[in-house]
């Protein structure tokens, strides 16, 4: 199973400029996936980060991991059941910036779901540009209502 854009928007809240991933593939259903974010040279944060020099800011990288672990859980739970929901980050915890990643890049985040527990879900994630590791992190987040 695959998700373009446009069904990653049916199933996140997020929008332009914060919805960082492109497309959902390799999806194992409340397992794994690959999102697939195009870091482009007009990307928001691109003209300030740093000018002369521009790099895609860390913690983007872990709002991407966020996002595809969001649009994973998303799109294999009950429809019903994810209704009006939201996911919210909890933690995040070892994360590692090991290259920076520069415009032009396709950014490749091979994401897992390790456990979950009730609304609680754990998470585990590597991010490579052309098969060379560029960030690592694990993280938790929540299934909360919508108000």
């Amino acid at each position: 199973m695959n998700l373009n854009k446009s069904q990653i928007i049916d199933l996140l809240p997020h929008r332009e400029p914060m919805l960082l991933i492109d497309s959902l593939t390799n999806i194992k259903k409340l397992h794994s996936a690959t999102a697939i974010v195009n870091v482009r040279k007009d990307s928001f944060y691109v003209q300030g980060h740093f000018p002369d020099q521009p790099v895609m800011p860390g913690v983007l990288i872990v709002e991407a991991f966020g996002q595809a672990a969001a649009a994973l859980t998303a799109c294999g739970i009950d429809k019903k059941e994810y209704e009006n929901k939201l996911v919210f980050l909890m933690s995040v915890e070892k994360a590692r910036f090991r290259n920076p990643v520069i415009p032009n890049c396709k950014l490749e985040l091979n994401i897992e779901a390790i456990r979950s527990h009730g609304r609680v879900w754990k998470y585990k994630g590597e991010a490579f540009v052309e098969g060379k590791k560029m960030a690592d992190a694990q993280w938790s987040a929540t299934i909360v209502d919508r108000k």
